[in-house]
């Protein structure tokens, strides 16, 4: 039973977005690797950027500054 975690930051990723994201992995993991849809786990974190930390910075300051 494969188990995949997605994370993402919490901007809006909309709920139909989210299906494609857990649908196409769902095949993926079918088409390369044979795994059974009905048995594949795919869940997604969502995560405030002030709690997603990019080279020692928060994502929120990097993105005020425009990196």
């Amino acid at each position: 039973m494969p188990y995949v975690n997605i994370k993402i930051t919490r901007e809006g990723a909309s709920k139909e977005e989210k299906a494609a994201l857990i649908a196409g992995v769902t095949e993926l993991l079918q088409k390369v690797l044979n795994k059974n849809p009905a048995t594949t786990v795919v869940v997604i974190d969502e995560v405030d950027t002030d709690n997603w930390g990019i080279g020692g910075e928060q994502v929120t300051e990097r993105r005020k500054r425009g990196s």
